[in-house]
């Protein structure tokens, strides 16, 4: 998209109250470039990607890139702030919508890893750059850190709540830990086959394994339906 020109004087006023703000197009421009980057990501991973491929990926110019990132770092930093923020609204927004007791709602923030809204290829493959990758860990450590405490603290005051009506006797932070692994397993298994191969992690095989692992964790809670 470029810049808007000034409307000339022979055009209608409905014109002019149709154009877009100059800010909303920045917004608009910013999200199709972090867009790019995540896609280029999935293909190339971290250390390959170059501000040129990003700006072929949007058909856009290289100079824009960086008119709006300054640098490949910023532009880096700035997709994984948006991955990081779109995955923690996703699962609290899911869990609030998912009942009032602690069971329905550690429920909902693991089956919500499942979303087709992040659960995608692409962007597991963007995460995994960032998690797997040398280069991208850093990034990943400085960006996402508080945004997983966050999330653990609050998985795990609901998996203390479970434990202590059930008198499961667990350790609530060796069992959210395991049901963090069981679940980037699961993401793992996705990006590692890729969509549509054979042996693929299908989304609702996702579910059903965590369904099943949280009737082992709490049975009274969850009981398991045969």
């Amino acid at each position: 998209m470029t810049r808007i020109k000034p409307l000339r004087a022979q055009q209608k006023p409905a014109a002019r109250a149709a154009s877009p703000p100059r800010k909303a197009s920045r917004d608009v421009r910013r999200q199709q470039l972090i867009e790019a980057t995540l896609a280029v990501l999935a293909a190339k991973g971290y250390a390959a990607l170059t501000v040129a491929d990003v700006a072929k990926h949007a058909s856009l110019s290289p100079g824009i890139v960086i008119f709006h990132f300054s640098t490949k770092d910023h532009l880096l930093a700035e997709t994984l702030r948006f991955l990081a923020i779109e995955y923690r609204d996703h699962w609290s927004s899911r869990m609030q919508a998912g009942g009032t007791s602690p069971a329905e709602q550690l429920k909902a923030i693991l089956l919500s890893d499942f979303d087709t809204d992040v659960f995608t290829p692409e962007r597991l493959a963007a995460w995994i750059a960032f998690w797997g990758e040398a280069q991208g860990r850093p990034v990943y450590d400085a960006i996402c850190a508080e945004l997983d405490a966050e999330r653990f603290a609050r998985t795990r005051e609901l998996v203390g709540r479970l434990s202590a009506e059930g008198h499961y006797g667990l350790d609530p932070v060796l069992a959210v830990r395991s049901l963090e692994c069981l679940t980037d397993g699961l993401w793992l298994g996705l990006a590692a086959t890729g969509a549509g191969q054979k042996g693929r992690v299908t989304a609702s095989e996702a579910r059903q394994v965590v369904t099943a692992s949280l009737a082992a964790f709490f049975p009274r809670h969850f009981p398991l339906k045969i």
